[in-house]
């Protein structure tokens, strides 16, 4: 833990869910952690309570990730902070459950927002944010993808598209920040999340997942498990998608 008790992680979306766990899980490591947020604040100060029990450094941070503008002030605090940032974690994500077949469900403003913040968010963050990595020596970026950016299914035709781009995305940014910057993506299938909960039961999910060769959905932590391996745990592997979703598109 010594050699990374100074180093800097910045995760967007990180009141709930996968960004809670990704921090956590950071922070267990002796990282420091920007908590970002765009309107989840209580659940967000209680991921900022969750890091600073692992006794390193916490910052909370608003700004949606779509508002470049925002991006950038957002960078300005953490170098103001901490002066550094060594892993940058594209998480926040949002979408609307639509059957695909529905197009007119599929509003322009839907498409507008889904494509703001899920693509045009993380390439936000990447500009913002490479300039300090740089300084700090290089570092990695994980972004939170999904399985549906492979196969095409998932919650909208928007959604799928938004993260088809990403995995894409992942890897232009790959080949023109190496040798300094690692850029990676994990593409999770279902995860057991307020998100999914929101249109799924229990019984639903477990459902949905019986037939995949592990049995069940991720959990938040098998997620982060995947993001920290990308992050720390390797130093030649980039522009690579990695898919943890129990087997189920293999």
């Amino acid at each position: 833990m010594s050699e990374v008790k100074h180093k800097v992680v910045l995760i967007t979306g990180s009141a709930t869910g996968i960004g809670r766990a990704c921090a956590v899980r950071f922070a267990e490591n002796g990282y420091n952690v920007v908590v970002n947020y765009s309107r989840s604040e209580a659940e967000a100060r209680e991921t900022l309570k969750l890091v600073e029990a692992c006794h390193v450094k916490g910052l909370l941070v608003q700004a949606d990730v779509g508002n470049d503008a925002a991006v950038r002030d957002m960078l300005k605090q953490v170098e103001a902070e901490f002066g550094r940032l060594d892993v940058l974690v594209n998480n926040a994500g949002t979408t609307w459950f639509i059957d695909h077949a529905d197009f007119e469900a599929l509003t322009e403003e839907k498409w507008d927002r889904i494509l703001q913040v899920n693509l045009k968010g993380p390439f936000f963050c990447v500009r913002a944010a490479t300039p300090l990595m740089k300084k700090s020596g290089g570092g990695s970026i994980v972004s939170v993808s999904s399985v549906a950016g492979i196969g095409g299914e998932g919650s909208s035709i928007a959604y799928a598209a938004s993260k088809g781009a990403l995995n894409t995305m992942t890897k232009s940014l790959a080949r023109v920040l190496g040798p300094a910057i690692r850029v990676n993506a994990v593409c999770p299938g279902p995860v057991d999340t307020r998100w999914l909960r929101a249109v799924m039961t229990e019984e639903q999910l477990e459902q949905r997942t019986a037939n995949y060769p592990m049995q069940r959905p991720a959990m938040p932590e098998d997620i982060a498990d995947a993001v920290f391996y990308l992050a720390t745990g390797t130093t030649l592997t980039t522009g690579q998608c990695l898919v943890v979703d129990g087997g189920r598109t293999m």
